[in-house]
């Protein structure tokens, strides 16, 4: 009777053997790929990789740069990944604390549709922030166009004599834009002493989908601003002269695609931007030189009004950074 116990016992978990790696390789499966993670409070972006002997992801959580997460795993049917950040205490006598804060995303669901959360804890240690979120697998890019035989419509002229078109994208933000001799120009000063002022960004009133945009900016020194494609992609306009090729710099998708050169003037010059996207590709002219070649993006940028790739938007503008001049503002629009 033992030996019979016993045989049954040893199929029993011979059988898990063979199931479970069959399992765990479907619940893998399910999770990679590349995400867009909707939520009432911003918008993110996840990509989840299966590398040699282990998982890996990268995270885009509503501004800044898309970066490598502290931990991914899958556990129970759910995808769990963790970033972190730091806050520093000051414990006096010139000694300091500092706390790692560990936020917590973690997803489940069936197909190409995840429901979860993003849990952040508070920094003084007591309660928590808590985004409810849905994903969306992104579907794969397409193959880049070819950008010869693409139809273009008639160009529009966006900028006028005055900010007709235009609005600022948050309602409760302060607007430092007026358009001046033709120029649009944002000044978000500051007044030393005083509660720091949010300045708005700026967005027109029109959206659209695929096209070619032309612009001439003026970016005074250590100034900051950018051109969000569809407010979903962010197109860098900064004071960047002279410094090493970044996917920070002038001309480049920020935090994605790094320009082929450097190819921006000084701080304070005129300089002119040519800027194509078709079909989830871009190519950016700075200045006469093509330093983005029809690349493909694989996903938002941080700062995006949506992660949403497949709606049309609008052209919205940085105003919240720094300084800056735009003019001779045209859009053409990609005929389909």
């Amino acid at each position: 009777m033992k030996t019979i116990q016993k045989s049954i016992m040893l199929l029993f978990f011979l059988t898990l053997f063979q199931i479970f790696p069959s399992l765990a390789g479907n619940e893998v499966e399910h999770f990679l790929g590349r995400w867009a993670l909707h939520f009432e409070e911003g918008m993110g972006w996840l990509e989840v990789r299966q590398e040699k002997g282990y998982l890996d992801a990268d995270l885009l959580w509503i501004g800044g740069s898309v970066t490598p997460v502290a931990n991914v795993f899958i556990s129970e049917g759910k995808l769990l990944v963790t970033r972190t950040s730091t806050s520093d205490f000051d414990q006096g006598d010139g000694k300091m604390r500092t706390h790692i804060l560990t936020s917590t995303l973690e997803l489940e669901g069936k197909g190409d549709q995840l429901i979860g959360k993003m849990t952040e804890p508070k920094k003084e240690g007591v309660g928590a922030t808590i985004y409810y979120i849905h994903a969306n697998r992104i579907p794969p890019i397409p193959a880049a166009p070819d950008l010869t035989k693409v139809k273009f419509g008639q160009p529009i002229k966006l900028l006028g004599n005055d900010l007709t078109g235009w609005r600022l994208l948050e309602q409760d933000a302060v607007n430092g834009w007026k358009v001046e001799k033709g120029e649009l120009v944002n000044n978000p000063e500051q007044k030393e002493g005083t509660p720091h002022i949010h300045y708005g960004n700026l967005r027109t009133d029109a959206e659209f989908e695929d096209f070619n945009l032309t612009l001439k900016v003026n970016v005074p020194e250590g100034s900051n601003s950018g051109v969000y494609l569809r407010g979903i992609y962010e197109v860098q306009v900064v004071d960047s002269y002279g410094k090493s090729l970044d996917s920070h710099n002038m001309g480049a998708l920020y935090s994605r695609i790094t320009p082929s050169e450097a190819a921006e003037k000084k701080a304070g010059n005129w300089q002119e931007m040519d800027i194509t996207l078709c079909d989830r590709h871009l190519t950016v002219i700075l200045n006469g030189k093509k330093i983005i070649d029809n690349q493909p993006m694989e996903g938002a940028t941080g700062g995006a009004m949506t992660s949403n790739e497949f709606i049309p938007g609008p052209i919205y503008l940085q105003g919240d950074h720094g300084k800056v001049n735009y003019k001779d503002i045209v859009i053409t629009p990609i005929v389909r």
